[in-house]
C-alpha cells in the first residue's frame, strides 16, 4: 500500500478593508513612522472595524475564498481547525460558527490555540488527520482579529499588530509532495514576558480587570526578540538536516511576520539569500496564526510544484516550530479567466487559480473585478463566453470601468 500525505491544493486569505497607517498610530501614542519602520519593519495593518464582527468573518471569507478556487463541494469537507487567539466568543469554538456560516453540513470542527505557532501546529494536526486514511478534504485556517485584544495607548504593542487570516485546503497524495515534516516545540518558559493577565479562570473578569487595562496582550519585547530569533533558527536549522536540505535547494523560507529585524536575524543565520524569503509584514503587520499563510496566500503566484519550502514561527508560550513543504502545484495555473454576458452593462468573472475573485471594492464577493486586459474586447448582450488573460492578477480593486472592455 502506498504511503498516504497531506498536501496543500489551494489556498484562500482575507484582509479588512480598513487600513490603519502609522501616521494615525503616531497620534494615538508616541512614536513615528520612521520609528515603526526602522524598528519593527511595518508601513500599516488592516483592522475589522465593523461592529459585531469578530475573527469568524475573518475565517469565513478566507475560506469562502478557497473553497472557489478549488472547486469544492462543501459537503465533501471532513474537517476545519482554526488556529486563533482571538476567537468570538470563550464557547463555541470559531471553527464551529464557521461550520453553520458556510454550510459545512458533514464536517467536524475545533480550534487550535498556541497564538503565532496556532497555523504550524494546526497544520501539522490537519495533515495527520489526512494521513490516517480516513480523512479526503481537510481546511485549515489561520485567522485573527487582533485589534480586539490591543490596547491603543500601549506604544510597545499597538504598532505591532494588525487583522486578517487565510487558509488552505489539505487533501491526500501519494506523489512526493505535502507536508513532509514537523519540528514544533513548547517549553512553557514564556509566560512572564508575553500575556494576557486576565480573562482566564486564574484571573477573571472584574472591574479590577477592567479598570487596570488587564485584558490585552501584554510583552517584554527584547526578551521576546532574543528567543525568537534562537529558536525559530534552531527549529529550522533541525529540520534542515534531517530532511538533508540546504540554502541551494531551499526554494523559500517563510517566516512568522512579528518584526523585520527578527526576520532578518533568522533568515541570515540560515545563510537563505533575501530572495528567498516571504516578507509582507510591511503591509499588514502581525496578524498571529494568519501570518504564515497569508504569505502563501499573497505569494502564491511565485510557488511552483515540488518547491521545497520552510515555515517557522514563535509565539507566546513559548511555542515554536518549523515545518517542511514540498509544494503541490503552480500557482500561475489558473490565469485564464471567463467573462460572460449577463446583460447590457454586467458581466461576471468565472475561473481557477489565484485572486480569480474579487475581494475588495464595490462588488467584493460576487465575482465581479476590474483587471487591465490585453486585448480589447467586445460582448453582446446575453451572448458570449470568452477567455480573457489578465495582465496583473494582483489589481483585484474595482469592477469593469475603464478597462479596454465594452459591454
Amino acid at each position: 500500500m502506498e504511503n498516504i500525505n497531506a498536501v496543500i491544493t489551494g489556498v484562500g486569505g482575507y484582509v479588512p478593508d480598513y487600513i490603519l497607517t502609522n501616521d494615525e498610530i503616531s497620534k494615538m501614542v508616541d512614536t513615528t513612522d520612521e520609528w515603526i519602520m526602522g524598528r519593527i519593519g511595518i508601513k500599516e495593518r488592516r483592522i475589522l472595524k465593523d461592529e459585531g464582527l469578530g475573527t469568524s468573518y475573518i475565517a469565513r471569507k478566507a475560506v469562502k475564498q478557497l473553497i472557489k478556487r478549488t472547486h469544492t463541494n462543501p459537503d465533501d469537507i471532513d474537517l476545519v481547525i482554526v488556529a486563533t487567539t482571538t476567537p468570538d466568543y470563550r464557547l463555541p469554538s470559531t471553527a464551529s460558527i464557521l461550520c453553520e456560516r458556510l454550510e459545512l453540513k458533514r464536517a467536524f470542527a475545533f480550534d487550535i490555540q498556541a497564538v503565532c505557532s496556532g497555523f504550524l501546529y494546526a497544520l501539522e494536526t490537519g495533515a495527520n488527520f489526512i494521513r490516517s486514511g480516513n480523512y479526503k478534504k481537510v481546511v485549515v485556517v489561520g485567522a485573527e482579529k487582533m485589534s480586539s485584544i490591543i490596547n491603543y495607548t500601549d506604544r510597545a504593542t499597538c504598532p505591532i499588530f494588525g487583522d486578517g487570516g487565510a487558509a488552505v485546503m489539505l487533501e491526500p497524495t501519494t506523489e512526493d509532495l505535502g507536508i513532509m515534516d514537523a519540528v514544533l516545540r513548547t517549553d512553557g518558559k514564556g509566560l512572564p514576558f508575553l500575556h494576557i493577565k486576565a480573562g482566564g479562570s486564574v484571573c477573571t473578569l472584574s472591574y479590577y480587570s477592567l479598570d487596570n487595562q488587564m485584558h490585552y496582550i501584554y510583552q517584554e519585547g527584547r526578551t521576546v526578540f532574543k528567543y525568537a530569533v534562537s529558536n525559530m533558527a534552531d527549529a529550522c536549522e533541525s529540520i534542515i538536516a534531517r530532511n538533508h536540505l540546504s540554502k541551494d535547494n531551499i526554494d523559500w523560507v517563510i517566516p512568522h511576520q512579528a518584526n523585520q529585524r527578527i526576520i532578518t536575524a533568522v533568515t541570515q543565520r540560515l545563510e537563505v539569500p533575501a530572495e528567498k524569503v516571504m516578507v509582507n509584514i510591511e503591509r499588514y503587520g502581525n496578524t498571529s496564526a494568519g501570518t504564515l499563510p497569508l504569505c502563501l496566500w499573497d505569494f502564491e503566484d511565485k510557488l511552483k510544484k515540488g518547491d521545497n519550502l520552510i515555515l517557522t514561527a514563535f509565539g507566546a508560550g513559548f511555542a515554536w516550530g518549523a515545518i517542511y513543504i514540498k509544494w503541490g502545484y503552480d500557482g500561475k495555473k489558473g490565469r485564464n479567466w471567463k467573462l460572460q454576458c449577463m446583460g447590457l452593462g454586467e458581466a461576471v468573472f468565472s475561473g481557477i487559480g489565484s485572486h480569480a475573485e474579487c475581494d475588495a471594492g464595490p462588488y467584493a464577493g460576487a465575482g465581479r473585478c476590474s483587471f487591465g486586459f490585453k486585448d480589447t474586447w467586445e460582448c453582446q448582450p446575453d451572448s458570449c463566453s470568452m477567455e480573457l488573460r489578465a495582465v496583473s492578477g494582483k489589481d483585484r480593486t474595482g469592477f469593469f470601468a475603464g478597462s479596454d472592455l465594452r459591454i
